[in-house]
């Protein structure tokens, strides 16, 4: 089992969060797409509904989709394709219990409102297994053509986190700068919690005493161990400072899974090819520097996907179970 790194527990929100995050453990999830697709931008999305599916049976903590709402040649990378809220509201049909994350939500290019209600909705649909990463964005090409300011997206990050909260209450009535109601109403649906759990990714132009304040947890990049470590642990000591409880951290890790189980670990782009077993140790070492979920990205993956999800089930996952609190 992952080594102890904190027993507290952590915040109850909804059935995704709690089953995703727990404290002294780690979980694991899959990136969609799942699937190699190392030589373009753009995947073919070919069985995605079923590889999703083949996770959730597998028993794999999470499944986490991104917001990439253009094409940006520069970026090279076009993520699953689909709007991912339009594709949360998908998977929450075709699946009952595996975990539903975005990593992330480009918040200011979006009005929080839309953010709200969608999010919300596919918790809903899915009994509570929304899990939302909220981000300012690294892709400047993005932003002229919304015509949203480059250099106001921090504050724009932090104005839509606000106004997502609020719209969790009943009958909320605020002025805001993305509007003000000039008599009563109210946004529905509600999130299955009190609020819906909101992961900042990055710094996001924030102050790190902001996000540990307002963030229900942290997703951070790749890093070598010893690096990741200090900064989770600087992560914590904030929280502890704000006289908050303990928060979780996740992130994601590229793969290329080696037929031979010792290969030992050679660089790719955030991340490693390499053998189950040096694999396995990593994770490990995640875990017991604090790393609550790992979540794998198989675009350079060589073998097939499907036995590559199959052999990570069979040799991995039985040292990182997950656990879902409604079963």
């Amino acid at each position: 089992m992952s080594s102890p790194v904190d027993q507290d527990a952590f915040a109850t929100i909804n059935r995704g969060f709690n089953q995703v995050f727990l404290p002294g453990r780690m979980t694991v999830g899959l990136v969609v797409p799942i699937e190699r697709y190392d030589t373009s931008a753009v995947p073919t999305m070919a069985d995605h509904v079923e590889r999703v599916q083949l996770a959730e049976e597998l028993g794999f903590a999470a499944t986490w989709l991104r917001d990439v709402p253009f094409n940006v040649p520069s970026f090279g990378d076009a993520g699953q394709i689909y709007d991912p809220f339009v594709y949360l509201g998908l998977l929450a049909g075709v699946t009952t219990d595996i975990a539903l994350g975005v990593s992330s939500i480009i918040l200011p290019l979006r009005h929080p409102a839309h953010v709200a209600k969608a999010a919300a909705s596919a918790d809903a649909l899915s009994a509570g297994r929304v899990i939302l990463g909220i981000a300012s964005g690294d892709r400047p090409d993005e932003y002229p053509a919304m015509n949203v300011p480059y250099d106001e997206r921090g504050a724009r990050f932090r104005d839509s986190v606000s106004y997502i909260r609020r719209m969790a209450e009943l009958s909320p009535m605020f002025d805001s700068p993305f509007g003000a109601p000039d008599r009563p109403m109210d946004l529905l649906p509600k999130p299955t919690g009190d609020t819906l759990p909101l992961l900042v990714t990055g710094g996001s132009q924030q102050d790190p005493e902001w996000t540990a304040r307002n963030g229900d947890g942290w997703m951070l990049y790749p890093r070598d161990p010893a690096t990741q470590a200090t900064i989770v642990a600087d992560w914590r000591t904030r929280v502890a400072d704000a006289g908050l409880a303990p928060k979780p951290v996740m992130q994601p890790l590229y793969i290329d899974l080696a037929d031979d189980p010792g290969a030992r670990p050679q660089p790719i782009h955030l991340g490693f090819r390499l053998g189950i077993e040096p694999l396995r140790d990593l994770l490990h070492t995640l875990a017991g520097i604090g790393i609550n979920h790992l979540a794998f990205n198989l675009r350079f993956n060589q073998a097939p996907i499907e036995t590559t999800l199959k052999r990570l089930a069979a040799e991995l996952l039985p040292d990182f179970p997950t656990e879902d609190p409604l079963r």
